[in-house]
């Protein structure tokens, strides 16, 4: 074999273990970003929860325009899930609470690289939002 033919295959080798190491990564990345999307629609569905749960007489079992005694079995039966699993981060104080904030922990590693993916999500009588400062 003559050394040109050597230069193309060791060529050819790096060219397949550089493609290989972006698709494996690119994948990691798709993963991370399907369990934030999957989490993000039940964090959407809890929230719809927890204000049904704000409108409803406490003679139907809500808190009557309160988020007092809220808690995750009251918004689902299933507190895990395969995207990951749901908590109701500290239960509002007594009184007449503004807001909660539902937590999700993900199946998959975030963006750090390390952590599983998480999010969080501030849910008040007439709207929710997304905490992008606890996202991973």
């Amino acid at each position: 074999m003559g050394s040109q033919q050597l230069l193309l295959i060791i060529v050819g080798v790096i060219i397949l273990a550089v493609a290989f190491a972006v698709g494996i990564t690119m994948f990691k990345d798709q993963a991370a970003a399907s369990n934030r999307d999957s989490l993000s629609n039940d964090l959407a569905y809890l929230s719809s929860k927890a204000q049904e749960f704000y409108r409803k007489p406490l003679a139907l079992g809500g808190g009557q325009k309160s988020f007092d005694g809220i808690t995750l079995l009251r918004l689902t039966t299933k507190p895990v899930n395969a995207n990951g699993s749901f908590d109701v981060e500290s239960a509002p104080i007594t009184g007449n609470p503004a807001s909660i904030v539902i937590v999700a922990t993900g199946v998959e590693t975030g963006n750090d690289g390390t952590n599983k993916v998480f999010m969080a999500v501030r849910v008040w009588p007439d709207s929710t939002a997304i905490e992008q400062a606890r996202t991973n």
